[in-house]
């Protein structure tokens, strides 16, 4: 158990709510999106009642991220700009993490600006924008594994682990369901599956479960933000 997560300011608590249950909110619509696709989809529910969670709980998502974003900026520990929440890859406090999360808010913004203009730019282009919110989601998890102080505590792994087995589960339930066809997508769509739980649990134990490693971020950020003065 980390210092910070016990002291942090409200803000920290805030945008750390606010990540964790946006995460939780997309990996929901992500798996609604995953198991209602297709022939997949279940006969006892209707598609419009599936589009109408489908879209609130992305609206939900996009509240709290919205929330997670902003108190994030406005937390004085990390000094983050406004420019980091849309240009990945520019912040000093772990650049690399933070900017897979600053990949995943453009992505999702995308998904939600193409959908606001669905019916102008037309069904084919809109369901080509509209995979990206799967990308988004990987993107989302190891962006709050990489740059969480509570990652190692054991109520945030187990809902890490809980989005995990969720969308994984629902990958393979889609590719048990789905006819014969389309074996390149279905062959990614597998490789990914495995893919993602090996490299997070590898990531995981060489990272943030490491004694110090909040510690050695913190002072990290702390040297270039001396550096630069």
């Amino acid at each position: 158990m980390t210092t910070l997560a016990l002291t942090g300011s409200p803000l920290w608590y805030a945008s750390r709510v606010g990540g964790t249950l946006s995460l939780l909110l997309l990996t929901a619509t992500v798996v609604l999106g995953i198991a209602s696709g297709g022939r997949a989809a279940p006969r006892r529910i209707g598609r419009f009642e599936i589009g109408l969670l489908h879209r609130n709980l992305s609206l939900l998502t996009l509240v709290f991220l919205v929330m997670h974003v902003v108190t994030a900026v406005l937390d004085p520990f990390v000094h983050l700009g406004w420019a980091v929440t849309v240009v990945p890859f520019g912040a000093s406090y772990r650049p690399f993490w933070l900017g897979l999360g600053t990949v995943a808010l453009d992505l999702v913004l995308a998904v939600l600006v193409t959908s606001a203009m669905r019916l102008r730019i037309g069904v084919r282009r809109w369901k080509a924008v509209h995979w990206l919110a799967y990308a988004a989601w990987p993107l989302a998890l190891f962006h709050g594994v990489g740059t969480g102080t509570d990652t190692r505590l054991s109520l945030q792994l187990w809902l890490y682990a809980g989005c995990l087995v969720s969308v994984v589960g629902a990958v393979w339930w889609r590719l048990a369901r789905s006819g014969p066809g389309h074996v390149a997508g279905r062959l990614v769509a597998a490789v990914t599956a495995m893919a993602v739980p090996v490299l997070l649990t590898a990531f995981l134990a060489a990272g943030p479960l490491q004694p110090g490693w909040a510690r050695r971020a913190a002072a990290t950020m702390l040297l270039h933000l001396g550096g630069g003065r």
